[in-house]
Formats: structure tokens, C-alpha cells, sequence
């Protein structure tokens, strides 16, 4: 194992001296076996009792109680803040993944206390003072073999969020599933699972793993779209003409076009790395119901705009709006509605048919042409065959040269300009800037002076 922040390993040497002894558990020693840092360090304290633990935790930093009941606490290390916690028991007592009674046990046996564990991957245990890792479900060897398995079957299927940590995890660590874990899986209720538990789950997909398109698959394996998700289900066996497609039907694209699109934001913030990764997971969703055999050729006719209702419930289901103050959902659904526009464009100014300024500024009114630049990118490049993203690297060029790159232009002409022309406020002021507003869009107007004279025009063409 690599080195431990010496903070946390004084904390280990405290809780010895009070003759207790304390592991590393979950996650951050399943990341260091698999050589990758960590330093969400959680620690598990046997042989004290809470009241001793807390009084010997308040003595090295600020504490912070967040699972008083069982013995979860924050305990803030200089820079660092670990959770510390005791072994503990969990009885199923209700429905879902919330119905548990959990007491703490700090005498529970080490193999009994890592069976509560979902993954033998997260159920490996490590004294850092020692250097002796306790491994009693042979979580390494599953980790060399890079094989998700349930611990324990029989308590395994008690949790339902355990079916998306699969998922995420399969994605994020590109990992297969065990068959038999996968069976139950398939096997779970995930009805009782509210949306802000699955949303963190799958953000973690889209944007912890480096090939998302590996939980694509994990979530159809485990019977998750079929449960969750009917707009990502649906896709599954349509069909796409081969000349356009030759990787073959809807599911296959989509994997292939959210690992694309995965290439392509890690430049942007969160809100926006969101909004590219749902928009290329939902880009075709109106395909399922468009597809069509037409004189030998499929075809799928409008199933952009056909993608925005499915796009619309998909999100509701996630209850998914917005996010650090940025319209998400708004964005997605722009981007499922215009990702062929890129691709329309282009074949326009190909023909020599002039794509005007003011087109690109509409647009920009709608979605973000950088972000819908990702996605019609992605789009191109996830499928087999030589396809170029000409399209939409010109559609990018064109968009930075309007300085439309991120948002349509603010209006030059605001509404107190009307008003100092002389007229009153009422409806007639909000039709007058948006008259100009147009105008401004097609280049005709640039400057203040010009939007004021524009108006001026206008009122006086009324007045006639």
C-alpha cells in the first residue's frame, strides 16, 4: 500500500495507544490496491467504545457528528477531513434501501463487519500501522481480475442502490460484473429508490468514467433501463441505415457517441459537462418512434424534434432541472432538438446557399452552439466507418467568428430607450425593442445609435 497522510496515520497511533484499533476501509483502500490515489480516507475503530472514540476524536480536531445513531463522524485533520466510524450492524426492517436498523458494535468480528459491504472490492480492510490488510471475501483477487461481486447474496439484495453502484462502478473502473451478481441484480425491486439517489449514481457514471458506454451496457445487463429507464430501453435493436451507421442499431451508436462526447468536456464546467453527456445519451431518443423501412432505406424522419417528449420524461424521472444556477434541463432538450443542425448548416453552404449571421444568432437564442458542437461532434465520430466532423468543426469556426460561441448577443436597445423617445410605458414599448432585437440579429442594426434611429422609425411608422 502507498503512504497515508500522517495525520490520519497519528490518529491510527492514538486510537492504539487507547487500545483500539483502527482500519482503513471502502473505497479509498480499494483505489490504492488498484494503484490509483485516494484521499477520502475512511476509518473503521474497533475495541472502543463511541463516548471513548468521540472524546479521543475531539482531542485531535474539530468533530462533527453526522451519524450520531450508528457512530459516523467527520473529524476535520488540519486540511484533511476523514469519516471515523465503529463496525456495525444492519437489519432490514422496511422497504428500499433506507429501511435498516443499524447499531454500532465496536467488538464485532473483522469478517463480519466487512460482510455488510456491498463489493468485494470495497470489503478489503487495512492497518496502516501494521501494513496487514484484512480480506476475507478476497476483494484483491477481484480486483486483479477486475470483477465486480457481491459479498453476500442473501443480504446483498436487501439494498437496491447497490444495482446502480454496479453500474457506476463497472463504468468507472471498467470492470466486468460477476454473472451471479448480475442475476441479482436483475432480481431487484428498484421502484423504491428515490430520484436523488439515482442521479448521484449516474452523474458518477457520465462523469467519473472515462468510457461511459461500459455502463451503458451494465445498466441493460442488470435490467436497469428496462426498470428506470424506457426512453434508453427503447432503444435497443432499432435499426439504423448502414450507409450512415454501419455499427449498427440505435444502442450501439449511443454507447459508442456518449464515450465520444466524454472526450470532449473536461475543459468545461459541471453544469455544462452534464448537459453535453445527457444530450449525447439522449440525442436519438425519437428514433424508436420514427424508424421507418422506406423503398429499401430506413429512415428516420424528424426524430429530433420526435426526441424532445422522451428527452422531457427522461428527465422528469431523474427530476433533474437545474444545477449550480445553470438551466440543464432546458439545455438537453435544446441539444436532443438541434443536433442535426450543425450537419444542416453545412450541407447549405456546401451547396453555395448562403447560412446568414442572423440564422447562427437565432440559434443561439436556443442552445449553446459550443456545447451543441460537442454533441454534433460526438455524433459524427461515434459510429464506425470513415466519417469527418467537417460539419461541425466549420459550424464551430463560424460561431467564434459571431462571437456567438457561448450566447445569442444581448440587445443593443433596451426598454428606457423607447421610453425616452417620447413614449408611454405599456406593450407597444416590449414590441418596439423586439422589432429592433430582430433586426439586430440580421446585422442591420449595430450600434445603440442605430437600434435608437430603428425605433424612432417605427414609432413614427405607426403614428402614420
Amino acid at each position: 500500500m502507498s503512504l497515508v497522510d500522517q495525520s490520519v496515520m497519528q490518529l491510527c497511533r492514538t486510537i492504539q495507544a487507547a487500545h483500539g484499533r483502527a482500519f482503513l476501509v471502502g473505497g479509498c483502500v480499494r483505489d490504492q490496491l488498484r494503484q490509483v490515489p485516494n484521499l477520502d480516507y475512511d476509518l473503521e475503530v474497533y475495541g472502543l467504545e463511541p463516548s471513548r472514540l468521540r472524546t479521543l476524536l475531539e482531542a485531535q480536531g474539530k468533530v462533527n457528528a453526522v451519524g450520531e445513531a450508528f457512530t459516523v463522524y467527520k473529524v476535520k485533520l488540519g486540511e484533511l477531513t476523514i469519516d471515523v466510524s465503529i463496525p456495525r450492524r444492519e437489519s432490514k426492517v422496511g422497504r428500499g434501501h433506507r429501511g435498516f436498523e443499524v447499531t454500532g458494535d465496536p467488538w464485532m468480528r473483522y469478517e463480519d463487519a466487512a460482510r455488510r459491504r456491498d463489493f468485494t472490492i470495497n470489503a478489503v480492510m487495512y492497518d496502516p500501522l501494521s501494513d496487514e490488510v484484512v480480506d476475507p471475501f478476497h476483494g484483491r483477487e477481484d480486483i486483479a481480475k477486475r470483477l465486480i461481486r457481491a459479498v453476500d447474496p442473501d443480504t446483498f439484495v436487501e439494498d437496491s442502490l447497490r444495482v446502480l453502484r454496479a453500474m457506476q462502478f463497472a463504468a468507472r473502473f471498467e470492470f466486468a460484473i460477476d454473472p451471479a451478481t448480475v442475476e441479482l441484480c436483475r432480481g431487484i425491486d428498484l421502484s423504491d429508490l428515490p430520484a436523488e439517489r439515482i442521479w448521484a449514481e449516474v452523474e458518477k457514471w457520465l462523469l467519473q468514467s472515462n468510457k461511459p458506454s461500459v455502463g451503458f451496457w451494465a445498466a441493460i445487463q442488470l435490467g436497469m433501463t428496462e426498470k428506470l429507464w424506457p426512453e434508453i430501453h427503447a432503444l435497443i435493436g432499432c435499426p439504423q441505415e448502414y450507409e450512415w451507421h454501419p455499427e449498427g442499431d440505435v444502442d450501439i451508436h449511443t454507447a459508442m457517441v456518449i464515450d465520444e462526447a466524454r472526450k470532449l468536456i473536461d475543459d468545461l464546467p459541471r453544469p455544462k459537462k452534464l448537459a453535453v453527456m445527457l444530450g449525447a445519451l439522449a440525442h436519438d431518443f425519437g428514433k424508436p418512434a420514427t424508424t421507418k423501412n422506406e423503398d429499401g432505406r430506413i429512415r428516420s424522419k424528424g426524430h429530433e424534434d420526435a426526441g424532445v417528449a422522451p428527452t422531457e420524461a427522461f428527465l422528469d424521472r431523474l427530476k433533474l432541472n437545474t444545477i449550480d444556477g445553470y438551466d440543464v434541463r432546458q439545455q438537453v432538450i435544446a441539444l436532443v432538438a438541434a443536433h442535426l443542425v450543425p450537419g444542416h448548416f453545412y450541407k447549405s453552404f456546401q451547396k453555395g446557399e448562403k447560412v446568414s449571421d442572423g440564422a447562427f444568432r437565432r440559434l443561439a437564442q436556443r442552445v449553446e452552439p459550443d456545447l451543441l458542437y460537442r454533441v454534433a461532434r460526438a455524433d459524427c465520430l461515434g459510429r464506425t466507418g470513415d466519417f469527418k466532423p467537417d460539419a461541425m468543426e466549420w459550424f464551430i469556426a463560424r460561431a467564434r467568428e459571431l462571437s456567438v460561441v457561448e450566447k445569442a448577443p444581448p440587445p443593443i436597445l433596451l426598454g428606457r430607450h423607447v421610453l425616452s423617445l417620447g413614449l408611454k410605458p405599456g406593450p407597444q414599448v416590449g414590441q418596439i425593442t423586439k422589432a429592433v432585437y430582430e433586426l439586430q440579429l440580421d446585422g442591420q442594426v449595430v450600434t445603440l445609435d442605430e437600434a435608437i434611429a430603428a425605433a424612432q422609425g417605427l414609432i413614427e411608422g405607426e403614428m402614420r
